[in-house]
């Protein structure tokens, strides 16, 4: 397979999930849509449903549709990111390429099909808030704790159980994507994926959203950071963990 259908099948399934959870933030934060104030449950739902409809969309490439999955595949050892894709520097920079291109544009058209109700809500933080995760409570070193857990719990589990997210399967991460916002989202949003956050909080700084305030850059780092520890720690766990498990057995 070639870096060209592994780059268009990222862009093509991070776009959809984040166009997926992007609007559901919408829904749930902007004034005068169907679902304002629908709550953090009906956002970590929507969330699970994003990657439910991305996995199958980029299904061709593995559907990593995240850096920190694409990372921890690659600390754990795995020859190949997708069958007929072997791991190595072309495909690993194609890959977190996809994803950050996918997450852009997926943003970019959620924002169209809100340009009305980003224009009606007065809170610039609820604008930001539909593109990119935010702390309950600032705390950097504690903020970034937070996004190594989840990320680590993300690639673990995949990694563990189904060596990539289609092989997993797209339900399965679904769930699991909803179980970590529900029992670990509370603190920081959980981006628990550097493109998911970075892209949609580069079209929010480029988009001519009236009124917008800040992107808030100098949190942006630990959405990225974090993740991409995490889904390094989850790669190093799901290596040695089936050494540990033999030799205690």
């Amino acid at each position: 397979m070639s870096l060209g259908i592994v780059f268009l099948s990222e862009v093509f399934g991070t776009a959809m999930l984040t166009l997926l959870g992007c609007g559901v933030v919408a829904n749930v934060a902007l004034r005068g849509t169907k679902g304002n104030s629908g709550g953090f449950l009906m956002v970590t739902w929507g969330w699970g449903i994003a990657v439910f409809a991305g996995v199958f969309v980029a299904a061709k490439s593995g559907a990593h549709l995240n850096p920190a999955v694409t990372l921890g595949i690659l600390v754990e050892g795995k020859r190949q990111y997708a069958p007929d894709v072997p791991v190595d520097f072309a495909s690993t920079l194609t890959y977190f390429g996809g994803e950050l291109l996918g997450a852009f544009l997926g943003a970019v058209i959620c924002w169209a099909a809100y340009k009305q109700h980003f224009d009606a809500e007065p809170e610039a933080a609820s604008r930001l808030g539909v593109f990119s995760t935010g702390p309950a409570i600032r705390s950097t070193p504690w903020n970034l704790v937070t996004e190594i857990i989840g990320t680590f719990v993300l690639v673990f589990v995949i990694l563990s159980f189904g060596g990539t997210p289609s092989g997993l399967g797209p339900l399965a991460v679904a769930l699991l994507v909803v179980g970590i916002g529900v029992s670990l989202g509370g603190p920081t949003g959980y981006a628990i994926n550097p493109a998911r956050d970075l892209g949609p909080r580069i079209a929010h700084a480029l988009l001519p959203i009236r009124g917008k305030g800040t992107s808030d850059w100098a949190y942006s780092w630990i959405p990225v950071v974090g993740p991409l520890v995490g889904g390094a720690l989850g790669g190093i766990v799901a290596r040695v963990a089936p050494i540990i498990i033999f030799a205690a057995s």
